[in-house]
């Protein structure tokens, strides 16, 4: 039985990361700024979170209806893991390999964003100027920021995984 849930999980992660690496390659082809916006995050995030859920609903149907939390617990999370690293590796090829000039168009775009929020909010100019200061030089598309935006994002999916594990959870009535 342990085997179903894992190949379960591997499937839909495969099937999240092909979907989010569709998504990517279009907005990158199409229209890149919308790397930058923020319903664009949200939107990825909630598809994320709905391949998680399907992919546990889908091991507690094979496991006859009953599943344990971490059997839950596993099955969200190979999903998440799986198609997200698909997602990050197709992100590092596309921003550090193939088209590096498009990372700095968007790390500029998200200056000039971060200067145009902090001044609607009325942020003195010295705030700005250290904001801008701590931006220049970084580049948030590189592979290693990549790499570490996979791993906060993981943790993150991970405790929203442990209320979907727990929510999912179902005990078997004939077992003691």
């Amino acid at each position: 039985m342990e085997k179903s849930i894992k190949s379960i999980s591997l499937n839909q992660g495969v099937i999240l990361g092909v979907v989010l690496t569709i998504i990517t390659v279009l907005v990158y082809a199409f229209s890149i700024d919308m790397f930058t916006k923020w319903w664009l995050g949200i939107l990825l995030f909630l598809i994320i979170l709905i391949f998680g859920i399907i992919a546990t609903v889908k091991a507690r149907t094979a496991l006859g209806g009953f599943m344990s939390f971490k059997e839950a617990f596993t099955a969200y999370f190979i999903t998440v893991a799986v198609g997200t690293l698909i997602s990050t590796v197709v992100g590092i090829v596309i921003f550090a390999f193939v088209d590096p000039d498009s990372a700095q168009y968007l790390n500029e775009k998200i200056i000039e964003m971060t200067v145009q929020t902090m001044e609607s909010f009325g942020a003195p100019q010295e705030s700005i100027k250290e904001a801008i200061a701590g931006m220049e030089g970084k580049n948030n598309f590189s592979a290693a920021m990549q790499m570490q935006s996979y791993v906060i994002r993981l943790l993150i999916l991970s405790v929203i995984g442990l209320i979907v594990a727990v929510s999912l959870k179902k005990s078997d009535p004939n077992q003691a």
